[in-house]
């Protein structure tokens, strides 16, 4: 008998260990595990990545001028002397329309002194000193003066500014002028006025070219009305102030017209012209880089410089850097667009967004009613808090077409990568403490770009438009930092600090009123970032001038002369340490009659 092959039970329990399955993982961290892989796969997007380049309209013809150049220039040093030869043309023109809008104003014979929108002769509250004296001289004193084009807009007070007990914002900053729309003389305007939009509002210069005129101080004047004229509305005052100004007229003046529209028949035909007809997309990034730059920084949007001749030597300054960031632009996220992109398409869409992005002052200023994104401006200007919650919707659609786009060419996940460094980055700049962060133009703009490395129609358009930005934000604001102090946002803004209070309440007689305050401890009344900020004294101003500061916190009374023919308007503030002040009280009100009318509450 053949023996048994199979083993006994007892022989394989005894030889062989039982083997028992690995536990199931829980159905959550199946599911957990599902949901990672299904997203880890769609951000990696098809393989192979899809190429989502775009079909032309018209290939032929958007490419018939670079062949038609070629074909012209077959030898490569005869497209570089014409290349030469173009670049040249443009630079001679350039500097003939800049030097007459900017260098070769002269009013009788004399150099007049170039003043920005907002140049005024009297500062805000009490900056001119007690009784006015840091503004000297008031009357019998002239000069010749040269304002920009554009004053309407950018002559415009952005911090609240009281006037009387009127408080004025986001609006041109002019007090007074002529009693009406017919009046033969340009009228006296209050010496702390804008100097360009009252120019303006009086009829002297041009808002859309600017121009010259001839300021004349006549002192003191108690009648300021509030009219309209060339599209200001002046602000009304009907109380004494010590320094007034009027324009004179018959003037010789040669040059003195802003030239800045003027010098668009130049650079956009020939930024068109290089962009279309070259055949390589380097010379055109390039080309009209530099270009638009020195257009910005020495016509559309120049910084205020008192001698014109600083702007060339500020443009440069600022350039050399920026054209470092272009090339690292050109070379990590445009080149490999440009090169494929349809010379037609690539005009139109980037070079067109570029000309919006960088004249952003007269294009995208005008649609935004947003000057600064901070929390203060966004509260006090009106119409803000809706454009900017318009702007955060827009910027999340496009950003949505834009993911699509980056998936489909495999970028997304370096993308993410990308920007979830940025993010950090921007995180720890904002953590620190005693600082606020600022994203600005060209900040925001080197923050999108690397999002639109695709070739799209839309990505040829938002790469224009965000080196526009960048552009126009180096131009004429300069690399300005990522994180800022309170006290430079601030400005001449609130503080929102404490303020004091009129106790007991004034005492008005005939031809004096006498005003009192409280005793004062010498406690923190303002924060100023991480700085606590004590007051050690009292400010007075009547009639928006300072007619008493001083030191003492044991209480105080001041005692002014009034005129029972016109009313008086008061406010006070505490003093600080270093001779400032923190934000002054609304206008107090002593009417005609003797009656007190008790400020309104707020800050001015």
């Amino acid at each position: 008998m053949q023996p048994s092959l199979a083993p006994s039970v007892s022989d394989t329990s005894s030889s062989l260990p039982l083997q028992t399955p690995p536990p199931s993982p829980p159905p959550t961290d199946r599911k957990y595990s599902h949901h990672v892989r299904a997203i880890t796969t769609w951000i990696r997007g098809p393989v192979p990545p899809i190429d989502v380049f775009f079909t032309p309209i018209f290939p032929a013809l958007q490419e018939w001028p670079s062949e038609t150049f070629l074909r012209t220039f077959k030898r490569r040093r005869h497209q570089l002397l014409a290349l030469v030869s173009y670049l040249f043309t443009w630079l001679v023109l350039f500097i003939v329309v800049v030097h007459y809008s900017r260098f070769a104003d002269t009013v009788e014979g004399e150099a007049p002194t170039h003043l920005a929108c907002s140049s005024t002769l009297w500062g805000k509250n009490n900056q001119c000193g007690l009784n006015g004296e840091g503004c000297l001289p008031f009357s019998n004193s002239s000069f010749a003066f040269r304002c920009p084009a554009g004053c309407i807009t950018s002559g415009q007070v952005l911090n609240p500014r009281a006037v009387g007990d009127q408080l004025v914002a986001y609006r041109p900053f002019v007090v007074g002028g002529p009693s009406n729309t017919n009046a033969k003389d340009y009228g006296i305007y209050r010496a702390d006025s804008f100097i360009c939009p009252a120019a303006i509002h009086a009829g002297a210069i041009s808002a859309r070219y600017g121009g010259c005129g001839i300021l004349s101080q006549v002192g003191s004047n108690n009648d300021y009305p509030a009219t309209t004229r060339y599209g200001i509305s002046s602000i009304g005052f009907d109380a004494t102030f010590p320094s007034s100004y009027t324009f004179l007229r018959n003037f010789r003046s040669t040059s003195c017209r802003d030239l800045r529209w003027h010098l668009f028949a130049v650079s956009i035909p020939f930024t068109t012209f290089i962009s279309i007809v070259s055949p390589h997309a380097s010379i055109p990034f390039y080309a009209t880089f530099t270009g638009i730059f020195f257009h910005v920084a020495l016509a559309s949007d120049p910084p205020y410089l008192s001698d014109p001749y600083a702007l060339v030597s500020r443009a440069l300054s600022r350039f050399l850097p920026a054209a470092f960031i272009a090339h690292f632009i050109w070379t990590y996220i445009l080149q490999r667009i440009h090169s494929r992109a349809p010379k037609g398409s690539r005009t139109i869409l980037y070079l067109g967004g570029l000309w919006v992005g960088a004249l952003t002052n007269i294009t995208l200023d005008r649609l935004i009613p947003i000057n600064r994104l901070t929390s203060r401006d966004l509260a006090q200007q009106p119409g803000a808090k809706a454009a900017l919650a318009i702007i955060i919707l827009l910027l999340a659609i496009l950003a949505i077409g834009q993911i699509h786009y980056l998936r489909l060419s495999g970028q997304l996940p370096t993308m993410l990568g990308v920007y979830s460094f940025l993010g950090t980055g921007l995180g720890l700049l904002a953590a620190i403490p005693g600082t606020s962060l600022r994203i600005h133009h060209y900040i925001l703009a080197l923050l999108l770009l690397p999002g639109c490395r695709v070739l799209t129609r839309p990505s040829l358009l938002y790469q224009g438009l965000l080196v526009g930005l960048f552009i126009n934000g180096v131009a004429r604001w300069g690399f300005a930092g990522i994180v800022e102090t309170p006290g430079s946002l601030i400005g001449d803004g609130l503080y929102y600090s404490a303020v004091p209070a009129f106790e007991p309440a004034p005492v008005v007689r005939a031809d004096n009123v006498t005003v009192y305050w409280p005793a004062m401890d010498e406690s923190t009344v303002a924060v100023v970032g991480m700085q606590s900020i004590a007051a050690v004294g009292m400010s007075v101003l009547v009639n928006d001038v300072e007619r008493y500061s001083g030191r003492g916190n044991d209480g105080g009374e001041f005692m002014f002369a009034r005129k029972s023919s016109e009313r008086a308007y008061v406010r006070m503030a505490f003093l600080v340490r270093g001779g400032g002040t923190l934000d002054y009280t609304r206008a107090g009100v002593v009417e005609k009659d003797g009656k007190w009318v008790e400020p309104a509450a707020g800050w001015s």
